[in-house]
C-alpha cells in the first residue's frame, strides 16, 4: 500500500509502516521481509552498507534493522553515518551478543539490540515496542509549549529537551527516559518501572539494556557545563534524578 507522499514528513513519519533491513543474509531477510510483511511492515532490504547508505537518505522509514557484521562495511560505522542524516530508530541484530558490542550499539543510539539467533515473535515485539516510543511523541499537536522542570525545557512534540539553550543529542528512548525521570527528581524509579513503562516491554532481571541508555543519559548530562546534577543508581535496583548535589541524597 503506497503512502500519500503529499502529507509532510511528520504525518508521514506517524503512520509509516515503512522499515529497511539491512542485512548480508539473504535466507534470514526472506524469513524476516515473510513475516513481517504478515503483521502490517513494509519492508526494504539491502544486503550491504553502500546500499543502505542510498536508501535511506531517499526513503522516510519507520524504523531501520541494522546487522552490525555486513561484508562492506561496519555496522557500528554505518549507525554513525545514518545519525548525521536522520533520527530513525535502529535496532541492531546481530550474532554478536557479548556486552561489550551491546553496549557499543546502545551508545551509538540504537534503540534495542537483538542477538542472533532470535525468533521473529520477539523481533516483532521489540519493533512494536520501539515504534510506539517513536510514535508517541510524534502524535501530539506541534508549537505546544515546553515542559519547565528547573533549567530543562521539554519540547514533547518534536522529542527535544534544553538545558538552558543548550540542547542534547538524544535517541527517542533517551529522551523517554530523560522525559520520564525530569517529571519525577529525587524520586527512586526501580529499574522494573522504568522498564515497563520507557522501554514498553516485560521486565526481564538479566536484561542490561536500560542500564545502557542510562549510562548514555549520564554521559551526556556530564557534558553539560554548568549541571551539577545526576542520574543516581539506587542500591535496591533503581535510579534517581537529582537536579541539584545540594538536595540529592546518599544512596
Amino acid at each position: 500500500m503506497q503512502e500519500n507522499h503529499n502529507h509532510d514528513l511528520s504525518d508521514h513519519y506517524i503512520h509509516s509502516r515503512e522499515i529497511l533491513i539491512v542485512e548480508d543474509d539473504v535466507a534470514l531477510c526472506q524469513m524476516m521481509t515473510s513475516f513481517l510483511a504478515k503483521h502490517g511492515w513494509i519492508v526494504h532490504v539491502v544486503h550491504t552498507g553502500q546500499q543502505a547508505l542510498e536508501t535511506f537518505r531517499r526513503s522516510c522509514l519507520a524504523m531501520i534493522l541494522l546487522d552490525i557484521g555486513l561484508p562492506d562495511y561496519s555496522g557500528f560505522d554505518l549507525m554513525r553515518e545514518m545519525h548525521r542524516f536522520v533520527d530513525t530508530p535502529v535496532i541492531v541484530i546481530s550474532a554478536h551478543g557479548e556486552e561489550t558490542d551491546r553496549i557499543v550499539g546502545l551508545e551509538l543510539g540504537a534503540d534495542d539490540y537483538l542477538a542472533k539467533p532470535f525468533s521473529l515473535r520477539e523481533l516483532l515485539a521489540r519493533m512494536e515496542a520501539v515504534a510506539r516510543r517513536s510514535v508517541s511523541r510524534s502524535r501530539l499537536e506541534f508549537r505546544l509549549p515546553p515542559i519547565v522542570i528547573d533549567t530543562f525545557l521539554i519540547y514533547t512534540e518534536t522529542r527535544e529537551v534544553f538545558y538552558g539553550t543548550t540542547k542534547l543529542a538524544l535517541s527517542a528512548t533517551e529522551f523517554q527516559l530523560l522525559r520520564f525521570l525530569l517529571q519525577r527528581p529525587y524520586e527512586v524509579c526501580s529499574r522494573e518501572l522504568l522498564v515497563r513503562t520507557v522501554l514498553l516491554r516485560a521486565y526481564e532481571p538479566l536484561d542490561r539494556s536500560l542500564d545502557m541508555h542510562i549510562l548514555r543519559l549520564r554521559r551526556k548530562l556530564k557534558g553539560l557545563s554548568k549541571f551539577r546534577g545526576g542520574i543516581r543508581t539506587v542500591r535496591s535496583g533503581g535510579y534517581m534524578l537529582a537536579l541539584h548535589p545540594e538536595k540529592s541524597i546518599d544512596i
